[in-house]
């Protein structure tokens, strides 16, 4: 252990304090431990907000060399996305005799101009004490049990802004990430014309390299998004602050689209965004993703058949569904076909209600399913509420329009 070089780098950090605070913990460690380790968490968050990789590097083992090299490629990868806020939370310290300790870590961030609220990550972070100064140091940082990758943890960010847009790509070309910005920046405004209530107007989306990572940013196993274009992550709920939306790419599927294709899919991703605050766990999946397949296809020239082409035979075929689609049918490791006829079940439900009762109906109607206590009877009282008709009646008017639109 080299103890004079750590006592200087410490003296150099302490000068990079800011206001990059940090929760108090559990209490399974010594306050004086609790306390020690959350400076240095907070010299951490100061350096990268001041973009300094020396300083974000020096908080770690100078004997973890790996370590150290890593998090300077970290840092660097980090340099250009424009970050409003950086901190660690401290949730919980264990001992492990006097040396050394494990910390439970939230760590948030925020980008600015985009992030109403800091995006919120767990990870673990192993710490050693340097007997010779006493300063703690990192010998080990990781992603919590069941938290995902971050992008800046697979590869160069690149960073494209476009009028409505922020595009964060690792591994894709600079031309390839305009494009994207380009079609979100389309997918912006003709989500506002179509969503009536103020958004924030702008989207963030990430492009990682293949779905192998885009798998990782999403804690899921790659074979879940084969096929699948792009998804929205957020936090859904009524308290109007929508932190954490991201639209994720999948490159391997969105290249393979059309023009169309790529507005359609990036429109729809962006109406999940627009209406996060107004969707809730009372929300069946049939509507939120009917909402925002109408949103998208709302001024398409395209027939019926042709958006909905798997519900269409099976219409043509005297197969059609009996019922809306449940949650579950939405599941993308799930059948295909199965899959692609519940997203257009609920696209024409949601059209049903646009053009019979009215645009207006319709938006009263999916706040109304959101901002109910509960899933059990949200869709059944909204249809009472709303729209003056039951489940039973809502289902029969359902299945005609399928017949009548498919058929």
């Amino acid at each position: 252990m080299r103890g004079g070089r750590r006592r200087a780098a410490g003296a150099v950090l302490a000068a990079l304090l800011c206001a990059a605070g940090c929760s108090a913990p559990a209490g399974k460690a010594p306050d004086t431990t609790a306390r020690d380790i959350r400076a240095l968490l907070d010299r951490r968050a100061a350096a990268v907000l001041h973009h300094d990789a020396a300083a974000y590097a020096a908080v770690v083992d100078p004997d973890a060399t790996a370590l150290r090299s890593t998090q300077r490629r970290e840092i660097a990868r980090l340099a250009d996305v424009p970050l409003g806020s950086w901190t660690y939370g401290l949730t919980d310290v264990s001992a492990h005799g006097s040396d050394r300790a494990t910390a439970d870590v939230r760590l948030g961030y925020r980008i600015q101009g985009y992030d109403s609220a800091p995006v919120s990550v767990d990870r673990v972070v192993d710490l050693a004490r340097d007997p010779a100064d006493g300063r703690w140091y990192i010998t080990a940082d990781r992603a919590a049990d069941g938290s995902a990758r971050q992008l800046w943890e697979q590869g160069d960010v690149e960073v494209v802004r476009g009028k409505h847009s922020l595009v964060l790509g690792v591994g894709r070309s600079h031309d390839e990430l305009e494009a994207v910005a380009g079609t979100a920046d389309e997918a912006v405004p003709a989500v506002t014309a179509a969503w009536p209530e103020r958004w924030a107007g702008r989207v963030v989306v990430v492009v990682p390299d293949s779905v192998t990572e885009m798998g990782e940013l999403l804690g899921s196993p790659a074979s879940n998004y084969k096929g699948i274009a792009a998804v929205t992550t957020g936090e859904t709920g009524g308290s109007g602050k929508a932190p954490a939306d991201r639209v994720i790419v999948n490159p391997e599927a969105y290249t393979l689209l059309g023009g169309f294709g790529q507005r359609v899919v990036l429109t729809h991703e962006t109406a999940h965004v627009a209406t996060r605050k107004r969707t809730s766990s009372a929300t069946p999946t049939w509507l939120s993703e009917g909402f925002a397949d109408w949103t998208a296809y709302r001024h398409q020239d395209r027939t019926a058949e042709e958006i909905a082409p798997e519900l269409a035979d099976a219409v043509l075929a005297g197969d059609g569904p009996a019922a809306l689609p449940e949650d579950e049918d939405f599941a993308f490791a799930g059948d295909a076909g199965r899959l692609a006829k519940a997203y257009e079940g609920g696209w024409l439900a949601c059209e049903l209600i646009a053009d019979h009762w009215g645009e207006e109906k319709l938006f009263a109607f999916y706040r109304a399913v959101g901002a109910h206590h509960g899933r059990d009877g949200a869709v059944e009282d909204a249809l009472h509420e709303v729209l003056g008709t039951t489940p039973q009646d809502f289902t029969a008017r359902w299945r005609v329009y399928l017949r009548n639109r498919l058929g």
